[in-house]
């Protein structure tokens, strides 16, 4: 037995068909948005239906006017949320995914190294070091002590670990700082995406409790008109 075929419309904006289920009637946009159309397609009107993929660049195209009245210029964030917003791509991303994919080999060993200076494997590793170099050398071979007291040998090796551990951690806490500039950056358009999702839900609820308002005068005024006929011949004489 074959599948009953899904039923389809044509967009009267780029005039392709697609699933009646992807087209919205005209009537059922709301205003600001159908000036947008009107706009960009004089020709269209109220009762011809528009895809879903219009739908969404003349959305986009409203916002961007909004925001740039209430702004002015728009940054690159913002016309990035926008081109999302038109093409209805998510831009949630898995930054530090994202970000390691950018670390060359260097980068990785820095931040190990970063990872381990500041660990207290490293402190205890440190400390016993010291300590086992200034006992062989101050008491247990003092005879015969590569690094006699004051330690001048020890205090050059100690300079010379500051001296490269410190870029190293300036290196790694600078990539940090990268990081959470990015992550920012895309809390922000996360953040934006959803400020302009949620005014248009606000629109669209309004756009519903006019109609549904609109339609309960309606039907109010059908009411009385029915109440006036009744009451007309009820109290209209039999002949």
């Amino acid at each position: 037995m074959s599948k009953r075929r899904a039923a389809t419309c044509q967009c009267s904006i780029c005039h392709q068909t697609r699933p009646c289920s992807d087209v919205a009637p005209g009537e059922s946009i709301r205003e600001a948005i159908a000036t947008e159309i009107q706009k960009q397609t004089p020709a269209w009107n109220s009762d011809q239906p528009v895809c879903t993929s219009c739908l969404n660049q003349f959305r986009a195209e409203h916002f961007r006017h909004l925001l740039e009245e209430e702004k002015g210029e728009l940054s690159d964030l913002e016309m990035r949320v926008l081109d999302s917003l038109r093409e209805q791509d998510s831009i949630a991303a898995n930054v530090n995914e994202k970000f390691d994919q950018q670390l060359s080999l260097g980068d990785r060993i820095s931040d190990q190294l970063a990872n381990f200076g500041g660990s207290w494997a490293f402190l205890i590793l440190f400390a016993a070091v010291v300590l086992i170099w200034m006992l062989f050398n101050g008491i247990l071979i003092a005879q015969e002590a590569f690094d006699p007291y004051p330690f001048i040998l020890l205090n050059l090796v100690l300079s010379c670990l500051a001296a490269i551990q410190a870029p190293v951690i300036l290196m790694s806490q600078n990539r940090q700082e990268a990081k959470d500039r990015l992550r920012s950056e895309y809390d922000f358009q996360v953040n934006f995406r959803a400020e302009l999702e949620i005014r248009l839900l606000h629109t669209k609820l309004d756009q519903l409790l006019s109609h549904q308002w609109q339609r309960l005068l309606e039907i109010q005024q059908l009411q009385l008109e029915l109440m006036e006929e009744l009451a007309e011949r009820r109290d209209k004489p039999s002949s």
